[in-house]
């Protein structure tokens, strides 16, 4: 089964962090990655640029409609996801618990719909 992790963070707690704090995180975040690579549960994963890079699209009556920034008032961003491999949910939420990021947001863990849509 695969699932889609989603990384949401409060913006001023990331930047809050010391330039050590932030650096330990990177480095804790690269190797998690690589674990679960190794033990052959992650597919992908990826941060996303800062929020204020983000645009939103609408179609409202045929015409497009774009916003700037994230899709709704929040304190919580989306910030990067791990798109993983696992036997079932609860095995999912394990391997979410495990991601270093979510000491400071949150993980929201769906499985995907359509299983191989991507080609896995």
């Amino acid at each position: 089964m695969k699932f889609l992790c989603l990384v949401y963070f409060e913006p001023h707690r990331m930047h809050a962090l010391s330039d050590a704090e932030g650096a330990e995180l990177r480095r804790k975040s690269i190797e998690k990655d690589e674990d679960l690579r190794r033990r052959g549960h992650l597919i992908a994963a990826t941060p996303l640029r800062p929020v204020d890079t983000a645009v939103t699209i609408r179609t409202r009556g045929g015409k497009l409609v774009t916003t700037d920034g994230p899709f709704a008032e929040t304190k919580e961003v989306l910030g990067g996801f791990l798109y993983i491999e696992a036997a079932d949910m609860d095995e999912a939420l394990r391997l979410a618990a495990e991601v270093p990021m979510a000491q400071y947001g949150s993980i929201e863990v769906r499985q995907t719909q359509v299983q191989d849509q991507c080609g896995t």
